[in-house]
């Protein structure tokens, strides 16, 4: 049910840092807003959906068998409960047995994501694992996580943080990404990478450290409803297919 891992070129190695620099300013930056509410069964509704999308072959499989879907369940019933839950003696009754079942969950699953964290509907937990999201980590909508992904805290100084990572991205295994930075939408950030530093829109981070080694973007990884008609993953497309051309003809 996992999203394969394909060979060869991540991305065009003609990336040009400098040039991206500037280029992509307006969209390397995701807003640390409060993300988009749809409401806690239509979140769930939403993950759930992910799997069918990506190759789920029913319900059963999803909700039975999947231990993402698992760990996602519990991320969105327990933050829903801590954000909505505002009386003192009633929010400790509710946080403990919400307490007890994520650590029940990162036993089975080897799945970390505290409450706290604030994730986008449509998130996507291909594997499991050794997986860790910080609890000040904010994560936009239809997010790819790979076994073994860690985003965490770290970082000196100014650059002491958790990251903030835009919509549509997709981690591959073992990733790290640590520090106050930015991921930009509709990246991938690949097997294995440390990513220190930030990563623009439809920006293809490799090694350890990581360096931007394409633009071609995460539209072939992340697998959701209807998502050739989703305007803001067309904007992307659109504006990652010219960033392309004009880099080449300036070659």
């Amino acid at each position: 049910m996992g999203v394969q891992i394909k060979a060869g070129n991540w991305g065009e190695e003609t990336w040009n840092t400098d040039q991206g620099a500037s280029d992509f300013a307006s969209v390397i930056k995701p807003s640390r807003q409060p993300l988009r509410g749809d409401g806690l069964f239509r979140s769930l509704y939403r993950d759930y959906r992910r799997y069918r999308a990506t190759g789920a072959r029913n319900a059963l499989s999803v909700i039975v068998f999947t231990q993402g879907f698992w760990a996602s369940a519990v991320f969105r019933v327990s933050h829903w409960m801590v954000a909505h839950v505002r009386m003192r003696g009633l929010r400790l009754v509710v946080k403990i047995p919400c307490l007890l079942l994520q650590k029940f969950i990162e036993i089975v699953t080897g799945i970390s994501i505290p409450a706290q964290c604030n994730i986008g509907p449509g998130l996507y937990i291909g594997h499991f694992g050794g997986i860790f999201i910080d609890s000040g980590s904010w994560i936009g909508e239809h997010c790819n996580v790979a076994q073994g992904v860690t985003i965490g805290e770290g970082g000196r100084g100014e650059l002491h943080g958790v990251p903030i990572i835009g919509d549509r991205v997709h981690f591959g295994a073992n990733a790290l990404i640590l520090g106050k930075i930015t991921v930009g939408d509709d990246a991938v950030i690949g097997p294995g990478a440390v990513v220190m530093s930030p990563v623009p829109a439809c920006g293809v981070a490799m090694g350890n450290p990581a360096r931007v080694v394409g633009l071609t973007g995460s539209f072939e990884f992340v697998n959701y409803d209807n998502k050739e008609n989703d305007p803001p993953r067309k904007l992307a497309l659109q504006r990652q297919l010219s960033q392309t051309s004009s880099g080449r003809g300036g070659q």
